[in-house]
């Protein structure tokens, strides 16, 4: 696959329609730019009303063919991720493209709505939940596309399963989020095998590398500051750290399980990567797609009703 794809050949989204989580800032606004500049139309998915309002104001000013609406999701409340699903089913008669981007990064220690780990929470287990409210719609799209946000910190990953929000041990905050990180693989790469090679829909991940965004930002340790004072120096762009989800989301090449990420690992133009050997356990994927049902109560359909 080449190495030199660039956002000139992102084909043409006129048409169809695309629900990007996180979108208000970074990555995510990013993508959405991205996305919305080749013709789609974007679904901004964000916890903040009046942070999205200005974003999808900065994206329309632009004059982007692909028009832009706000939709309110939290993603550490299974509440909000099932009013916004519900919504959607109610509303869409498809979905093209599910771009799974919203997450926090070494925050401390806190609990979302349902008592989950911040961090699993979010990165993991509300999307979880979103998708499965989305699968029918995009089950109902030819060619649609799932498309999850990993980082290379999950290659640092390991999955505590018999501990998954620390209860019985201390809180680590990067051990809680490189968790977070290499379970968005362990989901991705089960959830297209449940899919299976004639599904409508196909399931892919990407990283953004070393990417200048507020992530890291948030936690009140150590480590946070350190991120906050050197990151602008020593990263990339959002924009080019947006590229590697925007292809996995657009590029007729792309195939199922297939992940995304800058050449050279923490920079460059989107390649395809393989993951690391833990995010590649199918009996670990298989294990957490079960937690994962139990813990959020949803029964995930892989196929059209």
């Amino acid at each position: 696959m080449s190495s030199h794809w660039t956002t000139r050949d992102i084909p043409d989204l006129t048409g169809r329609t695309a629900l990007v989580t996180g979108a208000n800032a970074g990555l995510g606004l990013e993508i959405s730019r991205q996305l919305a500049g080749h013709g789609a139309r974007v679904l901004l998915g964000c916890r903040n009303p009046e942070k999205a309002e200005k974003a999808a104001a900065e994206l329309t000013a632009e004059g982007l063919p692909g028009p832009v609406e706000v939709r309110r999701l939290d993603l550490a409340s299974l509440a909000s991720v099932d009013d916004l699903a519900r919504t959607l089913v109610g509303e869409e008669g498809s979905l093209d493209l599910l771009v799974n981007n919203a997450g926090l990064m070494a925050v401390d220690r806190a609990r979302t709505e349902d008592g989950f780990e911040m961090q699993l929470g979010v990165n993991h287990l509300g999307h979880f939940a979103l998708t499965a409210g989305l699968l029918p719609l995009l089950l109902a799209t030819p060619g649609s596309r799932v498309v999850t946000m990993s980082s290379m910190g999950h290659r640092a990953g390991r999955m505590h399963f018999d501990d998954l929000m620390a209860d019985r041990r201390p809180y680590r905050r990067w051990m809680a989020y490189t968790q977070s990180k290499l379970a968005n693989l362990l989901f991705t790469a089960e959830l297209d095998r449940r899919l299976g090679p004639d599904s409508p829909t196909r399931a892919l991940a990407a990283h953004p590398g070393a990417s200048h965004t507020d992530l890291g930002f948030e936690g009140t340790g150590l480590t946070n500051r350190f991120v906050a004072l050197t990151a602008p120096r020593f990263t990339q762009s959002a924009a080019a750290g947006a590229l590697p989800a925007v292809r996995a989301a657009t590029d007729p090449a792309a195939r199922g399980g297939d992940y995304y990420g800058p050449l050279f690992l923490a920079a460059g133009r989107p390649v395809r990567e393989t993951p690391s050997l833990r995010a590649r356990r199918s009996a670990d994927g298989r294990r957490l797609w079960d937690l994962s049902e139990e813990l959020t109560g949803r029964k995930v359909a892989t196929a059209p009703a």
